[in-house]
C-alpha cells in the first residue's frame, strides 16, 4: 500500500530543494517527522509519531478526545454553525496562517455571542466548542470554522434559559456581523489593503443547522482534529511521478479519483499543515476551561434525560519495559535490541 510517508521520502528532498526559500518551518518539520515515522530514525522504543499531521498515529487520539467532549455535553438540543472565508482571502490566509486563523476564530465567535445575547434569540451567555478545518475533499484549500452550540444560555444570575430547539440565530444577520468583525480586526494590521474592496460588499457564507443532542456532530468533528487532510487508505497509486487518490464528490457523494504530480500532491498536503503550536480546538462561554465549573450548575437545572456518557474503553496499563504486544496477535513480543535514533531526514531548520 502506498503511504504518504513513501511519497515524502521519495519526492520530499526535491520538493524542498525547489521551494527552499518559501517552505515554512512547520512544513519542513512535518515532512521530516512523517517521513521518519516508525523508522529507526526515531529509535527502537518510539511507538508513536512526533507530528500531529501524520496519518498513521492520530486515530486513538481522536477517540480519546471524542470521549472527553461527550462528557461536556448538556442534555439539550445543539446547533452546528459553520463560518467560511471567501475565496479572495484564502491566498492571504495561506501566507499568514496563524494570524488569519486566529481572526477567523475570534470574529466568528464574537459575532455568534453578540447576536445570541439579544433577547429575541437566546438572550444570555452561550457556550461553544470550536474547531478549525482547512481542507476540501480533494485536498483543496478551504479554511472554515465549526462551532457546536447548545440551545440555551446562562443569564446574569446563573440561571439556564432554553432557546428554541429548531432556531438559534438568523444566519443572514450573523453573516453580516461576522464580515464586519473580521474586517474591523483586519484593519488593525497591515494586511487590510491586500484584500479587494469588493469582498466587504459580497455575502459571506455562514450555515447554522440543528444537530440533535450534539453527539453525532462531535463524532463528525473529531476526524478534523486528529486526522490529516488525507489518510493512507485514500492513496491508491504512486507511479511515474504521479499520485492517484480517492475522494467523494460533494455534489453527488460518489467516489472519484484525482491524479496529480507528486510535487502538486505534496503542495496540496502541506497547505493544511498548521503552524507550530497553533491550537485548532477552542472553547468559549461556559465551555471555556476557566468556566467549566458552571456546567455542573447547569446540569442541576436541567432534566437528566441525556446523562453524560461513561467511558467504555478498557483501561490500558503500560507494560513493563521491553514488553510490547504484537498489534496482530496481541502476544508479548521478545525484545531483541534497542535501535538508537539517527539524525533526522531531511535536515530540519
Amino acid at each position: 500500500m502506498v503511504e504518504l510517508a513513501h511519497i515524502l521520502r521519495q519526492f520530499g528532498p526535491a520538493y524542498q530543494q525547489s521551494h527552499q526559500d518559501s517552505l515554512l518551518p512547520s512544513h519542513r518539520r512535518a515532512m521530516a517527522d512523517i517521513g521518519n515515522c516508525r523508522t529507526a530514525v526515531f529509535g527502537g522504543h518510539l511507538y508513536a509519531c512526533q507530528n500531529r499531521h501524520c496519518p498513521k498515529c492520530q486515530h486513538q487520539a481522536g477517540q480519546d478526545w471524542l470521549l472527553r467532549q461527550q462528557e461536556l455535553l448538556l442534555p439539550v438540543p445543539y446547533f452546528l454553525l459553520t463560518f467560511t472565508l471567501p475565496s479572495e482571502i484564502r491566498s492571504l490566509a495561506r501566507s499568514h496562517q496563524k494570524l488569519i486563523y486566529n481572526l477567523l476564530f475570534r470574529a466568528s465567535a464574537a459575532a455568534t455571542q453578540q447576536l445570541a445575547q439579544e433577547p429575541r434569540f437566546v438572550g444570555d451567555q452561550i457556550g461553544m466548542i470550536s474547531v478549525l478545518h482547512t481542507w476540501g475533499r480533494n485536498l483543496a484549500y478551504h479554511p472554515h470554522v465549526h462551532h457546536l452550540v447548545p440551545a440555551g444560555g446562562l443569564d446574569g444570575n446563573g440561571r439556564w434559559c432554553s432557546a428554541r430547539h429548531n432556531f438559534l440565530v438568523p444566519v443572514r444577520a450573523l453573516s453580516v456581523l461576522f464580515r464586519a468583525k473580521f474586517r474591523d480586526a483586519l484593519k488593525q494590521i497591515s494586511l487590510f489593503d491586500q484584500v479587494p474592496a469588493a469582498v466587504w460588499q459580497q455575502p459571506w457564507v455562514v450555515h447554522c443547522k440543528p444537530v440533535g443532542d450534539g453527539r453525532a456532530a462531535l463524532k463528525y468533528l473529531a476526524p478534523y482534529i486528529f486526522r490529516v487532510a488525507i489518510s493512507n487508505r485514500r492513496i491508491l497509486k504512486l507511479a511515474n511521478g504521479k499520485v492517484s487518490f480517492r475522494y467523494f464528490a460533494s455534489e453527488t457523494g460518489k467516489p472519484r479519483t484525482c491524479t496529480v504530480t507528486a510535487t502538486e500532491f505534496i503542495r496540496r498536503f502541506l497547505q493544511h499543515v498548521l503552524p507550530k503550536g497553533f491550537v485548532k480546538v477552542r472553547y468559549y462561554g461556559f465551555f471555556a476551561p476557566g468556566l467549566r465549573h458552571r456546567l455542573q450548575s447547569i446540569r442541576k437545572q436541567l432534566p437528566s434525560r441525556c446523562p453524560p456518557p461513561t467511558s467504555t474503553k478498557k483501561s490500558v496499563q503500560p507494560l513493563p519495559e521491553q514488553m510490547v504486544r504484537c498489534p496482530r496477535c496481541d502476544q508479548v513480543m521478545t525484545h531483541r535490541q534497542r535501535i538508537w535514533p539517527r539524525s533526522r531526514w531531511p535536515p530540519v531548520a
